[in-house]
């Protein structure tokens, strides 16, 4: 007897139309359930065609929804000079009783969305709650997700400013996020310009192994809560160090970057979001400590973001069922 499996496209993926808050939600509880020891993360694997370019081999399992699956996807910067999306792949899900594959979709979507939702849930316990004032610097794929997810969990955010290396791409995120979202955005006039008086800083720019980070710690306001996306490509040691409390999303997925070459001059981190989720680690305490994150993405947000699209799939008669 044969099996099937679901295969959702792009398209597919997004017609689904699975809610940013909901994606919160659902990251912030596979948070608190890592936090206690529930799921199963090996740390990712990759090769690397380029140097700045990877393909990387994410899995995990979550106890709570019960789900099991693999990311694959890839970061090649020199697509956009190609026409091509940087980041592209597959997730796979797998039946955690029979092992069985229950569908493929793509992870494009998947990826912009729960890495803006894990952002949020970052700064829900390490911003201060009434931030007025938001910072992304990097306008692209990311710079748009984290701006919809910050919308939806800091919603006295008044000011948007949005800086790019390339000004055109600056002031197309203004113009488009502006006709999409209720709040004033400004293309700011360099990198000081953005971070000084931030509320909330995320830096979403490239990914590099040895970068050459501009962001200086007098930049940086009392008060701030930094969210590094692209690693450590942005702040110099001497802002992480500054820092009141540093978090990471996987302590020992940083420690085994370490390894590989990345953040050698990063100090250590205090440990990871799990942790303050689940209250075993202190997150903000006093409206004037400065703090961050500085996230490597986890398999645990792409399974569990893509058991409620399969679920929702399902429902709607959504993709295409595939003989195994």
């Amino acid at each position: 007897m044969g099996s099937e499996v679901l295969y959702l496209s792009r398209a597919d993926v997004e017609k689904v139309g699975l809610p940013m808050a909901e994606v919160i939600t659902a990251v912030e509880a596979v948070f608190r359930e890592k936090g206690e020891g529930r799921v199963e993360m090996p740390s990712k694997i990759g090769i690397h065609p380029a140097p700045d370019d990877f393909l990387h081999a994410m899995p995990a399992y979550v106890a709570s929804p019960r789900a099991a699956g693999i990311k694959w996807v890839g970061n090649f910067l020199q697509n956009r000079a190609r026409g091509l999306p940087t980041i592209s792949g597959l997730v796979l899900l797998n039946d955690p009783d029979t092992g069985l594959p229950m569908a493929i979709m793509d992870c494009t979507w998947i990826t912009a969305k729960r890495t803006g939702a894990a952002s949020a849930v970052a700064g829900k316990y390490l911003a201060n709650r009434d931030a007025a004032s938001l910072t992304i610097i990097g306008c692209g794929v990311q710079g748009r997700s984290h701006l919809e997810a910050m919308l939806v969990q800091f919603p006295n955010v008044r000011l948007v400013n949005a800086y790019d290396r390339v000004r055109a791409n600056s002031e197309r995120f203004v113009r488009e996020m502006q006709a999409i979202h209720r709040v004033h955005l400004v293309a700011a006039a360099g990198y000081e310009a953005a971070v000084r008086d931030a509320d909330i800083l995320v830096t979403a720019a490239e990914i590099l192994k040895h970068p050459t980070p501009v962001i200086r710690p007098e930049w940086i306001k009392p008060g701030a809560f930094c969210m590094a996306v692209d690693f450590d490509s942005q702040f110099t040691p001497e802002a992480t160090g500054a820092m009141d409390l540093v978090y990471t999303d996987d302590v020992a997925q940083m420690e085994y970057y370490r390894t590989q070459g990345y953040f050698r001059a990063t100090p250590a981190v205090q440990g990871d979001l799990g942790e303050v989720v689940a209250g075993r680690k202190p997150g903000r305490t006093k409206p004037e400590q400065r703090t961050m994150a500085m996230h490597l993405g986890l398999a645990i947000e792409d399974v569990v973001t893509a058991v409620r699209i399969y679920e929702r799939a399902v429902g709607q008669g959504n993709g295409t069922r595939l003989l195994l």
